[in-house]
């Protein structure tokens, strides 16, 4: 990171929500009580998926590191959010801004990844039944999940190191709730046409592989299912897919909603709202996808109420 660049701008200010300040409060606890949600809820899942025994399987393993990734991701953000609403201090220095840009485009891209292969993972488990334990082996699952961490480490750092040698010279105000890479480039005095090219070409191939490898497992299900159809294997490719599916409907119908519908917004606005969506909404959604909607998690947590009352007496 060069020294010119951390002399020109030592601090950026997070301008934040666009809410009015008599509303600072009731938004403040908020999202105060929906990132605790976040957090209590996914960690209680690892905890699940640890003691169970019944629960060791390819799925929940995937399914474990999706809600790590969620908490981690909604940590990036909302606590500086949080204490930005309460102290009204805006300011966030040079190298936390670029701290919190590089975490933010690594769980981005690592949600995308982990959805990818739990599509696989579902794909296997209904296209070829038969096959699964030896197919979604544990060397496997390991090796899927070691590279959605290798390729999104790789894929923020490629990007942090081409931010750090773009400079700054007056503007330093974000009109946003956090260091989004976007955001930052406009505000840059530096030619960005490489940087945008590596978004373009780097970050697309990623997107259009995480995609089209959800895409092509759920056709191939749908195939498969309307090959011999029958209400008992419509309600059992349902049972096995549908966490993962309203995961993957959500993740990025709420995207597609707000970038490819029109809106009276201006584009700052939706942005803003596209952020928060799946920076908040969708992780706090995750837990109660995987347990309400789930019968092995429902046993799984009853099991654990069930050992904390003994415990307790």
């Amino acid at each position: 990171m060069r020294s010119e660049n951390q002399s020109s701008v030592s601090e950026f200010f997070l301008l934040g929500l666009p809410i009015r300040p008599e509303e600072q409060s009731v938004f403040f606890a908020l999202f105060l009580g929906m990132y605790l949600t976040i957090v209590l809820g996914n960690l209680l899942i690892i905890l699940l998926l640890r003691l169970d025994s019944h629960l060791h399987t390819p799925m929940y393993f995937f399914v474990s590191h999706l809600a790590l990734s969620h908490v981690s991701f909604s940590s990036v953000t909302v606590p500086k959010m949080l204490m930005n609403m309460q102290t009204q201090q805006l300011s966030i220095s040079y190298v936390g801004c670029v701290s919190q840009m590089y975490f933010f485009i690594l769980f981005v891209c690592l949600d995308n990844f982990l959805l990818a292969v739990m599509a696989y993972d579902r794909y296997v488990a209904v296209c070829h039944p038969l096959h699964y334990t030896t197919v979604m082996r544990k060397e496997l699952c390991v090796l899927l999940v070691a590279g959605s961490w290798f390729f999104s480490c790789a894929h923020a750092l490629l990007h942090t190191v081409l931010f750090s040698h773009l400079s700054f010279c007056a503007d330093n105000t974000i009109p946003h709730f956090f260091c989004d890479l976007t955001v930052l480039l406009k505000l840059t005095c530096s030619d960005t046409s490489l940087n945008e090219l590596v978004i373009f070409i780097e970050g697309g191939v990623f997107a259009f592989l995480s995609f089209t490898t959800i895409l092509g497992s759920y056709i191939c299900i749908g195939v498969t299912i309307l090959r011999v159809p029958s209400i008992k294997r419509i309600c059992k490719a349902l049972s096995t897919c549908g966490s993962h599916l309203f995961v993957v409907f959500l993740y990025y119908g709420t995207l597609a909603m707000i970038y490819f519908f029109p809106s009276s917004n201006s584009s700052k606005v939706k942005d803003i709202i596209a952020s928060v969506m799946y920076t908040v909404v969708t992780p706090m959604l995750n837990p109660f996808i995987y347990s309400l909607r789930n019968r092995d998690m429902k046993l799984a947590l009853g099991v654990l109420c069930r050992r904390g009352i003994i415990f307790a007496t």
